[in-house]
């Protein structure tokens, strides 16, 4: 089947908002008060030219020389027009980040007056507000976004909030932020920032006071995002369908019901079973599925001498292999992995369903480093049904340079569909399953596992 076959995250083209204004007008309360209000799991601000977690256009300020570097500490560099900011950094920022990549976000200090030589990995946020002075200035990021925001006040209110936040949070002094203030911010605002508003799809004045405008930004959004919800539902469905009609592929390993596994089994379906032989037993028939997905990694050969001085040729694993959970469920076998591969190097990724939409949502990532050198990636995963989790793992391991070659993904039961569904995209990995279960089983295997 195919690489034509496509799956697209639903973090895929994400929705990306602008907000730009003088310094102090209170571009960052309103970005707040925006996310804040659509209440959900991964949202990000970007300010330029930095990152929080909210995250802004500060980080993105050029790299000072000595001499620039000098100026800045006596307030005497222009840190308000474009020429400070690097904007190609920041724009191939935002376009890996709306095709779903991972991108590696500068950090700026300013106290320093410098970047860091540290950086924030962002990945997979449904939303990000860009905000900075200078947000709607760059052709080529006004037409990444979908909703473009001015934010007025009054130039004295702007002073003297900007004094109030550079005395108490960034260690300035009076004397310096009035001088820049006069000699590059107001100076900056008339030439650059200003003209901003006529670009702008909507101008907010009084900032967070301005409830009707925040609030037509929050619905507009929230359709978008509805919009895009449907359309990766539709998407999913097509996949289904396309799925049906394929026999399962060569890469996917179903072991053979031998009597000691059928025997194993019986016990796990078992609602009988306490917990502590569920958990020997499930433990058990863990290790078998992933010794068997050692068979699917690399070797070379390797001579030993025995305690006999004999000489014997074997294997060595070539590369590392690390492991990567899908949680909770493939938790459950980890006690497998450690007593397969003692040294294993893992991970982590939580995949949950939005109930009110039956959309995938990426929670949490802890990915070994390095894990796009490794031989092999073993994801893990105690049960699978539609495969929605381990379409969107193996994307996420995709998208940190793993080879889809490398990867293995290990599961106690699986549905058909799910099966041919993540293979028809996927088709280069290999899948090891313990058993073929019906379509839509819910997952019980982790609560009796974990006894809850």
């Amino acid at each position: 089947m195919s690489t034509e076959v496509r799956y697209a995250p639903p973090w895929q083209d994400l929705s990306i908002i602008g907000i730009a204004g003088s310094s102090g007008s209170g571009k960052t309360s309103v970005a707040m008060e925006i996310v804040k209000s659509l209440d959900l799991p991964w949202v990000v601000i970007l300010v330029m030219p930095f990152v929080l977690m909210w995250y802004s256009q500060d980080s993105f300020y050029k790299t000072l020389t000595p001499e620039q570097h000098h100026k800045a500490h006596a307030n005497e560099y222009d840190f308000d027009c474009p020429d400070s900011l690097d904007f190609d950094v920041l724009v191939d920022t935002l376009r890996d980040l709306k095709k779903g990549k991972k991108a590696n976000i500068p950090v700026y200090s300013f106290a320093d007056h410098q970047r860091q030589s540290h950086t924030t990995t962002l990945y997979s946020p449904r939303v990000i507000i860009l905000e900075g002075i200078l947000a709607l200035h760059d052709p080529r990021i006004v037409e990444m976004l979908d909703v473009k925001i001015f934010v007025e006040a009054d130039m004295d209110v702007c002073l003297g909030r900007r004094i109030l936040r550079d005395v108490r949070e960034r260690g300035r002094d009076i004397e310096g932020i009035i001088k820049q203030w006069f000699n590059y911010v107001k100076p900056s605002y008339t030439k650059f920032v200003e003209p901003q508003r006529s670009v702008s799809d909507i101008i907010i004045p009084r900032g967070i006071e301005n409830k009707t405008a925040i609030d037509m930004v929050v619905k507009h959004i929230q359709r978008k995002l509805q919009e895009k919800s449907v359309k990766h539902s539709e998407e999913l469905h097509k996949l289904g369908l396309i799925a049906a009609e394929v026999d399962l592929p060569a890469n996917v390993h179903v072991l053979p019901p031998t009597p000691q596994f059928l025997g194993m089994n019986t016990i796990l379906q078992n609602p009988e079973t306490e917990q502590e032989d569920f958990v020997f037993y499930f433990d058990r028939l863990a290790s078998i599925l992933i010794e068997k997905s050692l068979d699917m990694t690399s070797y070379v050969s390797a001579n030993v001498e025995t305690p006999q001085g004999e000489q014997y040729l074997g294997l060595h694993l070539q590369g590392t292999v690390s492991a990567v959970v899908i949680l909770r469920g493939g938790s459950c076998m980890e006690t497998a992995l450690k007593r397969s591969i003692p040294d294993c190097i893992t991970g982590r990724v939580l995949i949950q369903t939005n109930e009110s939409n039956d959309e995938p949502e990426l929670h949490y990532l802890k990915l070994p480093p390095q894990i796009d050198e490794h031989a092999t990636v073993i994801l893990m995963d105690s049960q699978m049904s539609s495969g929605g989790a381990a379409l969107m793992a193996v994307r996420v391991l995709l998208d940190y340079g793993v080879k889809q070659s490398s990867i293995v993904f290990v599961t106690c039961a699986a549905g058909e569909l799910g099966l041919k569904r993540l293979t028809a995209v996927y088709p280069n990995i290999n899948v090891i399953v313990g058993r073929i279960e019906d379509e839509g089983e819910p997952r019980w295997i982790e609560k009796r596992y974990f006894g809850c």
